[in-house]
Order: C-alpha cells, then structure tokens, then sequence
C-alpha cells in the first residue's frame, strides 16, 4: 500500500490530537497511506500551546507531560523531530497553610518526621509494585470475554500470569484494596494530613470522585502504573503544543498527510460498512479504514449516527459518563510572586492546594449538587521558570488545574465565571499573598469551554469518566472495547479508549496495531 490515489486512502484519521497523531504516525511507517484530519486551524486539540493574553503562552488543556512511554517517544524519535524537554522529574510541593510544606520527588518525603518519611518509602515500595501488575496493560489491546479466539485466551493468560507473578502476599494485598476508596488506604499508612492531601489529590485529579468514593485506589493505581509513576513529571520546551508538533512532524516524515480546517460532517457508510468521510465542506474523501481520536459520544452519535447502530449499544454509547469536573485556570504575571515557605526552586514542579483529605472531600461534596467547590483543590505550575520563552522577558505563566465545577452547574457557568475565578486567585493568594498585585491578566476554562473549544462532548479531558465499570475490556463501552467499532472500518483511537486519558498516546499506537493486525 502506498500514496493515495484518486483521493481515496488506506486510513483517515479523524481529529489531529496528540492520539490522532500518533496513531497515523504508526500508520504511515507501516507503509498505509494516511490522511488526518482536524477541525480546528492548528492540531493538538487538548494538548496544545497558545496565547490566553498578550505575549503570554500556556498548554491550554492538560499542563505537563507524565504518561507518554519513553519507547514510544523513541519509536517515534520526536528528539529528532524537535521535541525538547525543559523539564524532567518535576517535584510536588504539598502546601500546607502553616507553611510546613511537604516535597515528594524521586528521593522521597520531605519536610515531614523521618516515621513518615519512612511510612512514604514504603508506601511507594508496595504500590509500585502492584502497579508493575497494571502496568503491561497500558500497552496491551483488551481481550474479550467469552470467546475461544487464541488471542483473547492468551492475552487473558498473560493478564493472570501478571498477576500471579506479584506473588501470593502482594496478590492478596491487590485484591483487598484494588476497590476500595483511597481515604482508608490513607488512614492505614500515614499520619500526616498534608501528606495524606496530596495522595488523595491524585487519585481523585480528573475524576468525578472523592477521597472517599469507592475505587479510588484503583484510580491512584492506574496513575502509578505509567512508566515511572506519578513523580516522574516533565515539562517540554514550547508547551504541550510542541510534542504536537514533534508527532504531526514525525507523521509527515513517515509520508502521512494533514490538513488543519477540514471538518469532518459524518462518515460515509456503505453496505454496512464506513468507507470514507464527508467533510462540512461537503468533500467526500474514500478511505478502506477511518480511525476516530474524537471522543466516543461524539463519534457513535454524532458522526456515525444512531441509525448504524443497535439500540443497545446506543443505549451504552448515550449512558457512558463523560462529564467533565475539572476547569483550567491561566494567569499572566508581571513577576513572580513569593509563596510563603517556599523559595523559588521549589516553584519549579507542581504545587498541589488539597491540605488534608477531608478538605478534598469536602470539595468534591459541592459537585453532587451542582455547585462548584467553596475550597477547591489546586494543581498549579509555573512554566515560564523552566521555559521563560512562554511570556515575555521577566513575565510569567501561572498554569492550574482546579477542581470540582460541575458540567450542569446550578445557575449556569456564565452567571458564575467570574466568582469562581476569583474564588481560584483567592485561593493562591492564601499561600502567595503578593499575587494581586502582580496579576496582569487571567482566563478561565470550565467544562463546557473545554467541550466548546476542544471538541469533547462532556468537556472531559479522559473523553470518558476513567472507573472501574469504564476501564480496560469495558472502554469505553461492551462492543467497542478493542478499539474496533460495531461496524466494520470504523476504529477508535482517542482518549476515551484503553487505556484512557492523559497526554500518553498509548491509544494511538494500540489502535494502529489493530488497525495493522484487521488488514493483515
């Protein structure tokens, strides 16, 4: 297979995020003719860089770069295609309103009692090796159940081979905690509320749960499974929006091509089969194989369309929960101010607001109601410390991640934009006093500005809530698990497929290997 012809192509690819991106680099290196098509002027989708304010840049949606296996950036060689790294293995900071902050890096625990410090190595110790058990499914094409093909038996066989290779005391330990909520898996182990903030914080970030809510040390599990875990932290030159460019430049190489401004309207299907797209233009574009990266709902309901499909499946596809409760907060400094207790170093990874797992909770409690949080936790980063090329000179970037407002909040979200803003810079300004007066400028993105702006129905970075009843054979819903939809040439390549979220592109390379392995 080679170029395309008479403009019909072995694969499109809908939609030019970093998933959609790797998927067709993949199948361009295969030799497949590629076509990738983004809606938007400029590709990345939710993993990009722009100006929020004059001469000030930011990665609009997702913040930093943790999930993206070290192999697939070598498979690709983005190095080569200009991808640089302003900054590797970021530290937490876990900030405390006394000021007693703790740091979380590669070296442990810091600033707490050596008893804790001690109790945090093991803790990491012990996790880490369960999540060594989840970590080969990452990369793996989920099986099916209830079938006798070989490949489903044997990759259920290597799923148990996984596990039983923990042994029978860390299998045991699996079992007991894989469902339980993080809160009393916290309770057993640490003492320290700040301590136990900062873990509840990241298995709860991007979810529509709290610390007490089943599954959470699942969730905080699947985080720890990516290579490294959740400390290895980076940060690339240029934002987000420059791994894009490295894997749409990686693409190109391999002989794919793109095309920014092409909507696509809805696919073409013929004799029960989808065979190409028609774009907004009314351009019809002929394909063997169309790979969607935009998020399922849209994809079954919207492009596809209900009248392809079973009512059952339909009925999943509508029900899949995909409602976002995170919002994106960018704020243009004139300097940098000081926060209390910290100098300037440490300013250089993550600063987490999530004090003691009741304050976490306590935000989440909010959302169940339509409201968005009183106190709501925090993820904030600074860029420009690492990367002063985002803002202009001695300018910076104050990049956060705040959670919990609701999709549906009571009121609707342009009555309360602007308190909610300022409940966020109020916030910061507890622990950075000097904040006030150096805000030059600031935007807002809540989920329905994300789901607007970035084409994800629900404004859910994940595409799809990540859970227990949503995660690995049953992502996103029975029937479309393994990346195939429930009508022939039509794949999925995006966030809300296995493995899930995150700036990881473990999608888009899984979904090409099926893709690869159909037309085998």
């Amino acid at each position: 297979m080679g170029a395309a012809a008479g403009g019909r192509y072995d694969c499109i690819v809908v939609g030019g995020g970093h998933n959609g991106l790797v998927c067709a680099a993949y199948l361009a290196r295969s030799g497949r003719s590629v076509l990738v098509l983004e809606a938007a002027e400029r590709l990345g989708g939710a993993a990009a860089t722009r100006e929020f304010a004059p001469g000030f840049q930011v990665s609009a949606c997702a913040h930093l770069l943790h999930l993206m296996p070290p192999a697939l950036m070598q498979e690709l060689d983005l190095a080569a295609h200009g991808l640089k790294l302003a900054a590797q293995h970021l530290p937490t900071v876990a900030l405390s309103p006394d000021g007693e902050h703790l740091r979380l890096s590669d070296a442990g625990l810091q600033g707490a009692a050596a008893h804790e410090a001690a109790a945090y190595a093991d803790w990491r110790r012990r996790l880490g090796r369960l999540a060594t058990a989840l970590h080969p499914l990452l990369a793996a094409t989920p099986p099916r159940l209830g079938t006798g093909a070989w490949r489903d038996r044997a990759s259920l066989l290597r799923l148990g081979w996984g596990v039983r290779r923990l042994g029978r005391r860390d299998m045991r330990e699996l079992l007991r905690i894989g469902g339980m909520c993080v809160h009393d898996l916290l309770e057993e182990h640490f003492a320290s509320a700040v301590l136990k903030g900062a873990l509840a914080f990241d298995a709860v970030l991007g979810t529509n749960l709290g610390p007490r809510s089943p599954g959470t040390v699942f969730s905080l599990l699947y985080r720890m499974a990516a290579p490294g875990g959740t400390e290895v932290l980076a940060q690339p030159r240029g934002g987000l929006g420059a791994l894009t460019q490295a894997l749409c430049r990686a693409a190109v190489a391999a002989g794919a091509q793109v095309r920014t401004l092409a909507p696509v309207a809805r696919l073409q299907v013929r004799a029960d089969r989808v065979c190409g797209v028609v774009l907004g233009s009314g351009e019809e574009i002929a394909a063997s194989a169309v790979i969607s990266s935009v998020d399922p709902k849209t994809t079954f309901l919207g492009l596809l369309g209900s009248e392809h499909l079973d009512a059952g499946f339909v009925r999943r596809v509508s029900l899949l929960r995909a409602r976002g409760l995170a919002a994106k907060v960018h704020l243009a400094l004139e300097r940098l101010p000081q926060f209390r207790g910290l100098d300037t170093a440490a300013l250089h990874g993550r600063l987490l607001v999530a004090p003691t797992p009741e304050y976490v909770e306590r935000a989440f409690n909010h959302s169940k109601y339509g409201e968005y949080s009183a106190a709501p936790v925090l993820e904030i980063t600074v860029p420009t410390l690492a990367d002063p090329t985002l803002a202009p000179p001695g300018k910076h970037v104050l990049s956060v991640i705040a959670q919990y407002v609701p999709y549906d909040l009571a009121g609707g979200w342009q009555a309360q934009r602007q308190h909610f803003e300022e409940l966020v810079i109020r916030t910061i300004t507890a622990f950075a006093p000097e904040l006030p007066e150096c805000l030059r400028g600031a935007q807002l993105l809540g989920p329905r500005d994300i789901e607007r702006e970035f084409r994800i129905a629900g404004g859910h970075w994940h595409h799809a809530e990540l859970a227990l009843d949503q995660f690995f054979m049953v992502r996103p819903v029975p029937g479309a698990a393994q990346y195939r939809a429930p009508l022939p040439g039509l794949f999925l390549c995006g966030a809300g497929c296995h493995p899930g979220g995150g700036v990881m592109g473990l999608p888009g390379r899984n979904a090409a290997r099926q893709v690869l392995q159909e037309a085998a």
